[in-house]
């Protein structure tokens, strides 16, 4: 599998992960917004849909690249609501809640992302031996 030439991936799975990411983003600015609403509930609501997502994904697209896509989604548009304006607005406040939906977040798309299946051989010769 190492020594094989790259390919480029089909204009089908460029799509897919471009729509991952996007739905990644959409689920960073949700989560952002119900984790301070109900807050050990919110919390973990917001905290399973990144990991639905980002293990859906892996699993979808049959590579890790599958987690990685809505993962990268999800941390830019959670970095971009914590930077506040020069109005003096913020969604994210100094709390507790705020910490571990951002760095539960990131622990997720890596747990997801190492779950996820990597690269697996197919066929009825995969078992050389048999």
């Amino acid at each position: 599998m190492l020594a094989q030439p790259l390919r480029p991936p089909s204009a089908g799975r460029v799509v897919a992960y471009v729509g991952l990411f996007l739905l990644g983003a959409v689920v960073g600015a949700a989560g952002a917004l119900i984790q301070p609403g109900w807050f050990p509930g919110g919390l973990l609501l917001a905290l399973l849909g990144a990991a639905g997502l980002f293990l859906g994904g892996a699993r979808a697209m049959n590579a890790r690249a599958g987690a990685l896509a809505p993962a990268a989604g999800w941390m830019i548009a959670v970095i971009l609501l914590t930077t506040s304006r020069p109005e003096g607005d913020f969604l994210f406040g100094a709390g507790l809640g705020s910490y571990l939906f951002l760095l539960g977040g990131m622990g997720v798309a890596v747990i997801c992302a190492t779950l996820g299946r990597g690269r697996q051989p197919s066929g009825p010769d995969t078992r050389l031996g048999k």
